[in-house]
């Protein structure tokens, strides 16, 4: 089964949501984008910016720290 790491933006609060999953990804996103508690659930207009798949979850949670450590706005800086 993959994992997955994920950056999420809303253009609607500015903001980046940086996550892992090990379901689907579109169903992961029709989660954030549905109303419920959270920091996710303040709108309704999240879409993945980047994703990266991972054989296990160790590989992607480490991934998300990494990405939660620098910073979602200057990981994606970085990559270009």
């Amino acid at each position: 089964m993959p994992h997955y790491t994920y950056i999420l933006f809303s253009s609607n609060i500015n903001k980046f949501y940086v996550g892992f999953t090990s379901l689907k990804l579109d169903e992961r996103i029709r989660r954030h984008n549905s109303n419920h508690k959270g920091f996710t659930g303040k709108t309704n207009d999240w879409e993945i910016v980047w994703k990266q798949e991972f054989l296990t979850k160790t590989e992607a949670l480490k991934k998300e720290k990494a990405i939660k450590k620098r910073g979602a706005k200057r990981f994606l800086k970085d990559l270009e």
